[in-house]
C-alpha cells in the first residue's frame, strides 16, 4: 500500500468534478479517517468510488487542504474483504456469518449447542499482526442466533499474504477452529441406587428431566434399584446393552470414592470401563464417567442429584451432542472449573436458574 494526498487541485486535474474522469491510481483508495463531505458524514475505511470522488472535487470539507488516502497495491487486501476470507476460514459447523461492519465479521450460531474452539491454534492465529479472532469460552452452551466469535483486521489496509498465513492456521486441523455441536435427540436412562431417599425422589426427578429435556433429548426409564451389586449389574445390562440400549446413562445414589460400590463393580462385570473418577472442576468434582460399549455412563454427585448446579451440567451438554465419553472430554472442564457464583454464565440456561454453585 502507499500514501496519497487528495486534494480538490488534483481531483480538478483529472476532471472528477463531472464524475467522468478520475486519477486512476485514486479510485477505489480508502479514507484513514472521518470526514464531512456535502453534508454527510464518511466514515474511516470507505473505499471511494468514482462519484465519491467527484463529490469530494465539488464540495470539499471544510477547512481542509485536502485528506491523506491510503492506496492498495497488488498483494493488498480492504479490511472488510479481508475480515470476510478470514471468517470463512475460521468458521465450521454451526456457525453463520453477519456483517462486516467497520471491518468486523460476527459468526452467529445457527443452532443450539456447545461451542468448540481450537484454544492453541487460536492462540497462533492471534500472533499474526494485525488479525484479531475472537470467541466465546470452549464448551460454552449457546442457542441459535447467539454471538460465538467475531473476526476482525485491525488496519484499513492488510497483506493478503498475512490473511492467508492465519487461514492456513484456522485450516490447519481435523476440526474447524470454531465450531458449533448440535444437541441431538438422544436416550437418557437413569439408575438411582435406593439409598436416594423416597421424599426426595420427586425432587431429583423434576431436577434431571429439566437437565435432559431441555437440551433435546429424552429420559427413557428411571429405575430404583437395590444397593447391591446383582440388582445394579442387571439395571445397567438393561440399558447399557441390546434392544433396550440408551445413549447415555446417569446414576445417583453412588459412593464415588468407594472401588467396592456396586456402579464400579458391574460396570467391570458388564466389560466397561471407569474413564475417570472425579472430574477438574468444582463443585462436582467427585462426578465419575464411564463407558460399556458405546453407552456413556455419568454418576451424577449428590448436590448434582438435586437443584444445583455443578460440573454435570457442564458434561452433560457434550455428551448429549455425541461427543464420545473419552479423557479429552473431561480434560476440558479444567479451564474455567473453578465454578464460583461468577461462573453462572458458563451453565445451560435451565443451570442458571438453579441455586448458585459454592464454588
Amino acid at each position: 500500500m502507499r500514501l496519497e494526498r487528495l486534494t480538490t487541485d488534483r481531483l480538478a486535474a483529472g476532471g472528477s468534478t463531472s464524475g467522468e474522469d478520475v486519477p486512476a491510481d485514486l479510485l477505489g483508495s480508502v479514507l484513514a479517517r472521518d470526514l464531512f463531505v456535502g453534508g454527510a458524514r464518511w466514515s474511516k475505511g470507505r473505499r471511494l468510488s468514482a462519484a465519491d470522488l467527484a463529490l469530494f472535487a465539488a464540495s470539499p470539507p471544510a477547512g481542509l487542504d485536502g485528506v491523506t488516502v491510503i492506496v492498495l497495491e497488488e498483494g493488498d487486501l480492504h479490511e472488510d474483504e479481508a475480515a470476510g476470507r478470514l471468517a470463512r476460514a475460521v468458521a465450521g459447523e454451526g456457525l453463520g456469518t453477519r456483517g462486516p461492519v467497520q471491518s468486523r465479521v460476527d459468526l452467529v450460531a445457527t443452532h443450539d449447542g456447545v461451542v468448540h474452539v481450537r484454544i492453541a491454534d487460536l492462540e497462533r492465529l492471534n500472533r499474526l499482526d494485525p488479525l484479531e479472532v475472537f470467541t466465546r469460552l470452549d464448551g460454552s452452551i449457546v442457542a441459535a442466533g447467539d454471538l460465538v466469535a467475531s473476526v476482525k483486521v485491525a488496519p484499513h489496509v492488510v497483506a493478503a499474504s498475512i490473511v492467508a498465513a492465519g487461514a492456513r492456521i484456522a485450516r490447519d486441523g481435523q476440526r474447524p477452529l470454531v465450531r458449533v455441536a448440535p444437541f441431538r435427540p438422544m436416550t437418557v436412562a437413569v439408575v438411582v441406587k435406593q439409598s436416594l431417599r423416597p421424599a426426595d425422589r420427586p425432587r431429583f426427578e423434576s431436577s434431571v428431566r429439566v437437565k435432559v429435556e431441555s437440551l433435546g433429548s429424552r429420559i427413557t426409564t428411571i429405575d430404583y434399584v437395590a444397593d447391591d451389586d446383582d440388582a445394579v449389574r442387571a439395571a445397567l445390562a438393561a440399558v447399557a446393552r441390546g434392544a433396550g440400549r440408551v445413549d447415555v446413562v446417569l446414576t445417583a445414589g453412588g459412593r464415588s470414592t468407594d472401588p467396592s460400590d456396586p456402579f464400579f463393580t458391574a460396570i467391570d462385570a458388564l466389560r466397561g470401563r471407569v474413564l475417570r473418577h472425579g472430574v477438574p472442576a468444582h463443585p462436582g468434582s467427585m462426578l465419575w464417567l464411564a463407558r460399556i460399549g458405546r453407552t456413556a455412563v455419568m454418576g451424577l454427585p449428590t448436590c448434582g442429584a438435586y437443584s444445583k448446579a455443578t460440573a454435570a451440567d457442564l458434561l452433560l451438554p457434550r455428551l448429549l451432542t455425541g461427543e464420545p465419553p473419552t479423557l479429552r472430554t473431561v480434560s476440558h472442564l479444567g479451564h474455567g472449573g473453578v465454578l464460583t457464583r461468577e461462573m453462572r454464565f458458563r451453565f445451560p440456561t435451565y443451570a442458571r436458574e438453579l441455586e448458585a454453585p459454592d464454588g
